[in-house]
């Protein structure tokens, strides 16, 4: 899951992000309405987690902004103005939740996965192709219907890939998938995480694999599939 935090208070911002990444909750952070603008344009989030009180305005402004505009990514105040008169407010104009700070983190991913069943934009809970299916709500990847471990990254990997079975998946795409705005990535780390996968698919019996597309990315497909001579699979 890719969420889009917009917070002011520093300190706040950067626990709330290391917790989430522990649960496997890629959060990209933002101080301003002006910054999470350009980032709700240019990106695709999961869901959107934003305070009121802002520097350049009051995040339920935002939140009206948006939904004037029909966009649909689930939004979640987390904010300390958080009485009866304020709460209705915030559902009222648009949040699909509204959570007071201070709060527990078991909670918050809580109403996350909430958000994210019933989100209109989001995909379905399992993505199927071949015998390998990937539980987006639980993080689990199961080939032939055993379970496989793979780490919080490779999983986002393949989550990425299957999200679009059968077509090419740009490495930057890719990139924006695994990693937060704030990682460092390893210019090899890609690529890394692709070979440990390649692994546990052949080592469970997928009857799907990963191939390589020079200079562009990677794509999921079965096995079976043999791509006749100037085939070129869609890029996503």
């Amino acid at each position: 899951m890719r969420i889009l935090l917009l917070e002011n208070e520093a300190e706040m911002a950067r626990a709330l992000v290391e917790a989430l990444k522990r649960h496997d909750v890629l959060a990209d952070h933002v101080r301003t309405i002006a910054d999470a603008e350009g980032m709700i344009c240019g990106g695709t989030y999961d869901a959107l987690v934003l305070d009121r009180r802002l520097p350049d305005g009051d995040g339920l402004d935002f939140v009206a902004a948006l939904r004037r505009r029909k966009q649909s990514v689930p939004i979640l105040v987390l904010t300390a103005l958080c009485n009866v008169h304020q709460r209705v407010e915030g559902l009222e104009r648009g949040a699909d939740d509204y959570l007071g700070k201070p709060f527990a983190i078991e909670e918050l991913l809580a109403r996350m996965r909430a958000l994210q069943r019933r989100g209109p934009t989001l995909s379905d809970k399992y993505l199927n192709f071949g015998n390998l299916s990937v539980a987006s709500q639980t993080n689990e990847i199961s080939i032939g219907g055993s379970l496989v471990d793979f780490s919080r990254r490779e999983y986002l990997v393949m989550e990425a890939l299957m999200r679009r079975p059968s077509r090419i998946v740009t490495r930057s795409n890719l990139i924006e998938s695994v990693y937060a705005l704030e990682d460092e990535i390893e210019s090899n780390a890609l690529d890394a995480h692709i070979s440990r996968i390649r692994r546990k698919l052949i080592q469970a019996g997928a009857s799907v694999e990963i191939r390589a597309v020079r200079n562009i990315g990677y794509l999921v497909r079965s096995k079976e599939r043999h791509v006749s001579e100037g085939y070129a699979p869609a890029v996503s």
